[in-house]
């Protein structure tokens, strides 16, 4: 965890960098023990009822269109809304969660997004909708900000990885199923029906947390510091190799955006004409990001940071670009490698922000998920926006400007390490400016 200084909480990433000052406590929670599985299961239950709460429309935004008259930009603010407002709130949220426990936001945090879930489907218009899906986000903020520093601080370091790899379990599942659940739904039965199993859902998985979560024994108060805070972000802002990275995230979550936003429309129009229902399963090939994650991390042992991310844009580019052809099975084979690019790609770069982050670590990792999440609303409105103009190739354009750019920033990363690298060989200046 961060000193006090920092003013905030370990966000996601952040609590698997950062070491914990608790790490020779015995008394934290072993394998074995009751409270650990309880920690476990309360943990898993989190991550589902987040990421079904955050994605919850984004399985139905076809069916939002035809029942609202409304076209592919405008129903995409219900996507973008809900990670706009959690981006907005992460910071907020992880130092309010410094200041009063974690348990203690963490389940103010679940239950009241909750509350609005069950509020979502009576929205009687698309401007209400948004409305209530920012305030959801900026309320399932105190998750993502505060469950990792949970865990780093409740758990012994002996079973840590196996907690917070089922925690991010979590993340995966309620992210598909957030996703499947409402598409299914309304298919049958209409949005506002998909949107309230989606509720339902949430609330059951926030209730087994709150009930399963046992209390933090290792918990230490810290005042909030909003100078110190202040600060500290500014440093990291100044930082040009963590602005890079941040700027990766966010390219990269624009191409998801925009991707997963707009596919919907394209499979159940020509030529393809997928039923509703067999169009939001397209959802299951976000379970192909399990694995090219965890294949991140041995790419870039092999190839270096640099070299895994060029294999990340690559990736999610031949995916954009096989995924042009009207042809079902090319379609779906994009989407696998947009899928897999983009996992790879976001999980090389969050992994880099805990490492070059020399102090606040907690900040960096935060200013990261910021920049995440606003890649999300960024490209999933100006993606659904294109396709509304263009069709699919207006989408895909969007992802392969946004791979562009990616590939952009790290030829230029690339560029300045090779002149740093020639400078300290002891190279003329004007080859190492090359």
């Amino acid at each position: 965890m961060q000193p006090a200084s920092t003013g905030a909480s370990a966000t996601l990433p952040d609590a698997l960098t950062q070491p914990s000052p608790l790490a020779t406590d015995d008394a934290r929670h072993r394998p074995g023990q009751r409270a650990f599985r309880r920690a476990n299961l309360a943990l898993f239950a989190a991550g589902i009822a987040t990421f079904v709460l955050l994605y919850s429309t984004q399985g139905l935004l076809p069916i939002l269109s035809a029942d609202l008259d409304l076209t592919p930009g405008q129903a995409s603010w219900t996507a973008s809304a809900a990670t706009l407002g959690l981006a907005l709130a992460l910071l907020p949220a992880s130092a309010l969660s410094d200041r009063y426990g974690r348990t203690a936001v963490m389940t103010a945090s679940v239950l009241a997004a909750s509350a609005l879930a069950l509020a979502l489907p009576f929205a009687p218009d698309l401007t209400t909708l948004v409305v209530l899906r920012v305030l959801q986000g900026a309320a399932l903020a105190g998750l993502p900000a505060t469950a990792m520093a949970y865990l780093a601080e409740e758990v012994h370091p002996s079973a840590l990885a196996s907690a917070m790899g089922l925690y991010v379990a979590g993340n995966s599942i309620g992210g598909m199923g957030g996703r499947l659940i409402s598409g299914w739904t309304a298919a049958g039965f209409g949005w506002r029906w998909g949107l309230a199993a989606s509720a339902a859902l949430a609330l059951l998985a926030a209730l087994a947390f709150r009930l399963l979560i046992p209390a933090a024994r290792h918990f230490t108060p810290t005042p909030v510091d909003a100078r110190a805070l202040a600060r500290t972000v500014g440093r990291h802002l100044r930082n040009p190799l963590l602005v890079r990275l941040y700027a990766l995230g966010l390219l990269f979550m624009a191409v998801f955006g925009a991707v997963y936003n707009t596919v919907g429309y394209r499979l159940i129009a020509a030529p393809f004409h997928l039923p509703e229902s067999v169009a939001a399963s397209i959802f299951v090939v976000y379970l192909v990001g399990t694995g090219t994650s965890a294949a991140a991390g041995r790419l870039s042992g092999r190839l270096g940071r640099r070299g895994a991310l060029y294999v990340s844009i690559g990736v999610t580019a031949a995916g954009l670009l096989l995924s042009l052809a009207d042809s079902l099975l090319c379609a779906l084979l994009g989407l696998v490698l947009i899928t897999a690019g983009f996992f790879a790609g976001h999980a090389t770069a969050s992994s880099a922000v805990g490492r070059t982050a020399t102090e606040g670590r907690a900040q960096a990792s935060a200013l990261y998920l910021i920049a995440y999440y606003l890649g999300n609303s960024l490209g999933g409105t100006i993606g659904a926006d294109a396709y509304h103009s263009t069709g699919w190739p207006g989408a895909a354009a969007v992802g392969l400007t946004a791979m562009t750019l990616a590939a952009g920033v790290t030829l230029y990363a690339t560029r300045r390490a090779l002149a740093a690298r020639r400078a300290g060989n002891g190279l003329p200046a004007r080859l190492s400016a090359r």
